[in-house]
């Protein structure tokens, strides 16, 4: 009888230190453990983060951290520890929050447009996703990949097109790259490659065409015009003569992009540069800046048209008064530079 009892109060304490053993796994896996008032929070891990890191930034946004701990080892997640970026909801508890750490790396948006050089570009990506902007333009300028996939160091911003990707935040600079050449060559359809085929250009070409196109005009509903009036003078053999390829030479020869200029004066016409369409016949060496599609677009579907001369309108800023001789042109150029003098624009 004795012995029974004994038998009996070892298997209570067993079933109540089972039970407390039970709420307590229950409590550090079940019991929600989210302390911010928000629908959702954002925990971004990086490539380099420890487990201690990601705990370090979970802590703000937890009741108990430390049952996080214990349900992450229970769970092995303490030991894979994976980067990206991540969407933690309220009301979240320690298995869901784990879970949705191991298997929900959220994508992100990532947008770019009008860079003028691929160090703009660069710095404009490593805000949007994990990598830094020194380790993008390496990626960028690496000559060996440039010379694999028909870009030089002229050409190599023309590889990115202007548009709004998804990526996963902890993509690196690499495959960030790779993934530009994937939709590079996707932009080039067989559609756009006949036409510029048609045009006698390449697609770096017609690229660094419509850079110019795009500084000269913000009218997208211009831009064809403005590209046929290009087009005309190529096959006229004539210069381009476009004032942004000056502005550009000027900035890149006193390596100073952040140069303001809103006058081309004459001496900046003889500045000799690959760039500078005063001097040189055809589209530059590569893009003055990042074309939007528009821009490409219009070069490639450009309007049919005898202008070869345009100048700013000053009555209906923002587009040009187009002339197809000299004569007609100089009459229209008189108007814009007494209004320019009017302005006292001297640079």
């Amino acid at each position: 009888m004795y012995i029974k009892k004994i038998l009996l109060g070892i298997v209570v304490i067993g079933l109540i230190i089972g039970a407390i053993f039970a709420y307590m796994v229950y409590g550090a896996f079940f019991n929600p453990n989210t302390a911010f008032n928000n629908r959702e929070a954002t925990l971004f891990i990086r490539s380099t983060d420890s487990f201690r890191d990601v705990q370090e930034s979970l802590n703000p946004l937890l009741i108990d951290s430390k049952t996080f701990e214990r349900a992450a080892e229970q769970k092995g997640y303490a030991a894979n520890v994976k980067a990206g970026k991540y969407i933690i909801s309220k009301g979240m508890n320690n298995n869901e929050i784990i879970n949705r750490l191991r298997v929900g790396n959220t994508p992100v948006k990532v947008a770019f447009n009008n860079q003028e050089r691929v160090e703009d570009l660069a710095g404009r990506i490593a805000s949007q996703i994990e990598p830094d902007s020194i380790a993008l333009l390496k990626a960028f300028t690496d000559v060996d990949f440039l010379k694999e996939n028909g870009f030089n160091i002229d050409t190599k911003l023309a590889m990115y097109i202007p548009n709004s990707y998804e990526f996963f935040w902890n993509t690196s600079a690499i495959k960030f790259r790779d993934r530009m050449l994937k939709e590079y060559r996707r932009f080039w359809n067989d559609e756009r490659l006949s036409k510029a085929k048609a045009l006698n250009l390449e697609p770096n070409e017609v690229i660094s065409l419509a850079a110019i196109v795009h500084k000269e005009t913000a009218k997208v509903d211009e831009r064809p015009r403005v590209a046929g009036l290009y087009l005309n003078r190529i096959r006229k053999g004539m210069l381009l003569q476009a004032d942004p390829t000056v502005i550009y030479a000027l900035k890149k020869h006193q390596n100073n992009f952040d140069l303001i200029i809103k006058r081309v004066l004459y001496k900046d016409l003889e500045l000799d540069s690959p760039y500078n369409t005063y001097k040189y016949r055809g589209v530059p060496p590569g893009p003055i800046t990042m074309p939007d599609i528009s821009a490409i677009d219009a070069v490639l579907s450009s309007e049919k048209h005898e202008y070869i001369y345009m100048v700013a309108n000053v009555e209906d800023f923002g587009y040009h008064k187009f002339a197809k001789t000299a004569a007609q042109h100089n009459q229209n150029k008189v108007q814009y530079i007494r209004w320019i003098n009017s302005q006292k624009i001297k640079r």
